[in-house]
């Protein structure tokens, strides 16, 4: 019997398998719905600030039978908040948000000498420790926003996307700034004992960037992290998730050196299998349908994405906080050829 980690990672590695994984691996594609914190006892913002809680609720989506991973942390902003961006933690209701930019232009980032302390990072680390404790056979996904929705994060975005072609070196020293302190977090999950990291980037899609600045500024510096990492910590599997539509930026994602790309629910799997020969492919179960639908539309979407050839089940981005968990049970029961409609 071919045990969960080892069903990702050969997933990952396109070996065989005795069927594709189905994973939610946290950060931007958390699974802490509110069902899932109702059951559990545990809720937000307790899961942001205390490690226990952080692993014991990313425990109970597993062990729930909702994924087959543990995924810490449950939100976007901690990277944000090392930076000095103000975050409001939310509650069960919504989740933490940056309410208070440090920065109003890219040229300012030099006011910040180094990261600021973040308790918050500690608590991901700690998380990443108890569950590793936990299940040797259940992998721990370590997660990072990329360095746009970073970068974004610390000046208003509008500003941001403007000031990437008027003070374009500024703009880059930034990135670099930016994408040097998401390589260090990233060091630190893999250390603590993760198994596999996920950069989500949803401010730096192709449709809001365009193909030209997607390569100058995505590709580059997603490569920037996975190249420090790799330099700092040694090879470990990466998964980049790139939000909306993607057929205008197929040769720029070619060249991105992560070993998974998971995309939206608008993306074709088949298509991106066919222009993306070098990259495993993971996805894509519409996050709309796993909340509002039934569990047996949600079957059906997770059998097609299976058939259109994915290497790993998942949710098509962020899930939202009313998700019915048999809904969202019905992804890995479709996968396990459980489901019966």
């Amino acid at each position: 019997m071919i045990m969960e980690k080892q069903r990702l990672l050969n997933a990952i590695k396109q070996m065989n398998n005795d069927r594709p994984p189905c994973i939610c691996p946290g950060g931007m594609m958390n699974m802490a719905v509110r069902e899932l914190m109702e059951q559990a006892g545990i809720k937000f913002p307790l899961a942001h600030i205390d490690a226990q809680a952080m692993a014991d609720l990313a425990a109970a989506a597993c062990e729930s039978q909702c994924f087959e991973n543990y995924g810490v942390p449950f939100c976007m902003t901690i990277e944000a908040e090392q930076l000095g961006a103000a975050v409001d933690l939310g509650d069960i209701n919504y989740e933490p948000r940056v309410v208070e930019y440090p920065f109003q232009s890219v040229d300012e980032w030099a006011k910040l000498i180094k990261p600021v302390s973040s308790s918050r990072a500690d608590v991901v680390t700690q998380a990443i420790k108890i569950l590793k404790a936990k299940n040797e056979h259940v992998p721990i996904i370590a997660n990072l926003t990329g360095p746009i929705s970073v970068a974004s994060s610390l000046i208003e975005p509008t500003v941001f996307y403007k000031e990437l072609r008027r003070k374009n070196k500024a703009a880059h020293e930034f990135m670099e700034f930016v994408t040097q302190s998401l390589i260090d977090f990233g060091c630190e999950q893999l250390v603590a004992g993760a198994d596999i990291i996920t950069i989500s980037d949803p401010s730096g899609t192709g449709e809001i960037m365009g193909p030209a600045l997607f390569d100058e500024f995505v590709v580059r510096y997603l490569n920037m992290l996975l190249d420090g990492i790799e330099r700092k910590f040694g090879k470990v599997p990466t998964i980049v998730h790139i939000c909306g539509r993607v057929h205008k930026v197929y040769t720029q994602l070619n060249k991105l050196k992560c070993d998974v790309l998971s995309f939206d629910a608008f993306v074709s799997m088949k298509q991106a299998k066919e222009n993306l020969p070098n990259h495993t492919i993971m996805g894509n179960v519409s996050t709309y349908a796993i909340e509002r639908a039934t569990p047996d539309k949600v079957a059906v979407l997770a059998k097609k994405a299976v058939s259109d050839g994915v290497h790993i089940l998942s949710p098509a981005c962020g899930l939202g906080l009313y998700s019915p968990l048999a809904n969202i049970k019905a992804m890995l029961a479709s996968a396990k050829g459980e489901f019966d409609a």
